[in-house]
């Protein structure tokens, strides 16, 4: 047995296919850990707030819309900085340079060697093909902070809404840099939505004439399901939940729990692309960061208006 097949076990496949998240334990090795925080810690002190463009972040789940720059487009293939909400005030920023980032991205796996290497290593790739990837492709990948004390909340969502396929195929790798608990904002999901919900909109890129600032949008699309395991579940017994009523601001239904994902830091989290899934604010003393980026299924149609796209002659890198 491989130590890729050590790693991702059939039982871990198993909980993927059922519940749509699965936590790899020990994905990285104590070094290996080190040696991303090291760098992140750099990152962050490289930004200059006097020299880079001052632009927030957020998901927009809510009002159906994200107010961006081109800032935000250009970033696919760099190292890009984005600020947490509650960072800013009118004067300026509230917090020291390197504690107002929220992530920074999306590029990572381009540009930053060590990131490349764990993106692209033998490990990484054995579980595309285990969960049935033939051509895998890398995107969007970055480091996110969850700074202490305003570390954002991010809405219930699912990512093949941002990332979108036609079927949709996202899977997202997300690796834990610091342990992540209720307390600063672990991840939580409901365990087989990615079963009963099926991507109903899209993240797009858009030109409203209504309002300058809007440069995409959430659009309402034809119900459709990813083609990767699991299929959709027929069973009988099988409540349908749907996407737009689990992202509002509302409570969900009480007979709906999401289910915390606390890991250690080392820990990888797949996530399907159709999971609802979501992190709560970040009210504690201790940052959590992370390292995610996603895969899609490149012989799948990745169409112009994804809001991400690679410069002009470069195709999303392959695995």
């Amino acid at each position: 047995m491989s130590n890729s097949s050590k790693i991702f076990s059939d039982a871990h496949l198993a909980t993927f296919e059922q519940e749509g998240c699965a936590v790899i334990e020990g994905f990285l090795s104590a070094e290996e850990v080190q040696t991303l925080r090291k760098r992140t810690g750099e990152l962050l002190q490289k930004f200059d707030p006097h020299s880079h463009p001052i632009v927030t972040f957020a998901t927009g789940t809510q009002d159906g819309r994200h107010i961006g720059d081109q800032y935000f487009f250009d970033s696919s293939t760099l190292c890009s900085y984005f600020l947490e909400e509650d960072a800013m005030t009118d004067k300026g920023l509230a917090v020291a340079p390197e504690r107002a980032i929220n992530k920074i991205g999306h590029g990572l796996h381009i540009a930053e060697p060590q990131f490349r290497d764990l993106t692209h290593s033998q490990r990484v790739r054995y579980i595309a093909q285990r969960l049935g990837y033939i051509d895998p492709r890398v995107l969007q990948s970055m480091i996110i902070c969850k700074q202490p004390g305003i570390g954002g909340a991010v809405p219930m969502h699912q990512d093949s809404t941002f990332l979108f396929t036609d079927p949709p195929s996202a899977c997202g790798f997300w690796i834990a840099l610091e342990d992540c608990t209720l307390e600063n904002g672990c991840l939580e999901f409901i365990p087989g939505s990615h079963r009963t919900t099926p991507i109903t909109r899209r993240f797009v890129r858009t030109n409203n004439p209504k309002d300058a600032n809007a440069v995409t949008e959430m659009v309402a699309i034809e119900p459709t399901f990813s083609l990767f395991p699991p299929l959709r579940n027929t069973d009988d017994d099988v409540d349908f939940i749907s996407a737009s009523s689990a992202a509002s601001t509302e409570s969900l239904k009480t007979d709906i729990s999401c289910k915390p994902v606390e890991v250690c830091s080392g820990s990888l989290v797949l996530i399907h692309g159709q999971v609802l899934h979501r992190s709560a604010h970040n009210h504690s003393e201790h940052s959590r960061w992370i390292y995610t980026f996603h895969i899609v299924e490149g012989a799948n149609k990745y169409d112009q208006l994804n809001w991400l796209q690679m410069p002009v002659g470069q195709e999303l890198t392959k695995l």
